[in-house]
């Protein structure tokens, strides 16, 4: 009787598990392409290739303020300052004082 309870136990916990797994063909059958449609395919890729072709290269940069600065933007003129180790900028002894 126990024999037949832990079969029982065992068929009950593997039923959704085996629910789960999908009944999917990963390998179907493999379709080779007609001379026709390779023929196709090349006329595509050709058109394809042509429409690209036609596309004008981008000239200059694409700043919209470009013609307004007269310099190239500089580097920041004061660097960052390192942080502490607790993540905060203010130096020690520098808070502020405490209202009583």
């Amino acid at each position: 009787m126990r024999v037949l309870c832990a079969v029982a136990v065992a068929v009950l916990l593997s039923a959704p598990a085996y629910a789960q797994m999908p009944n999917v063909n990963l390998m179907p059958e493999v379709k080779t392409k007609s001379q026709e449609e390779k023929e196709q395919d090349a006329v595509r890729d050709k058109a394809y290739k042509d429409s690209l072709s036609k596309i004008p290269d981008a000239k200059g940069s694409s700043d919209p303020w470009g013609v307004v600065r007269s310099d190239p933007p500089k580097a920041a003129a004061h660097p960052a300052k390192p942080k502490t180790k607790t993540g905060s900028s203010a130096q020690p002894g520098s808070a502020a004082p405490r209202s009583q």
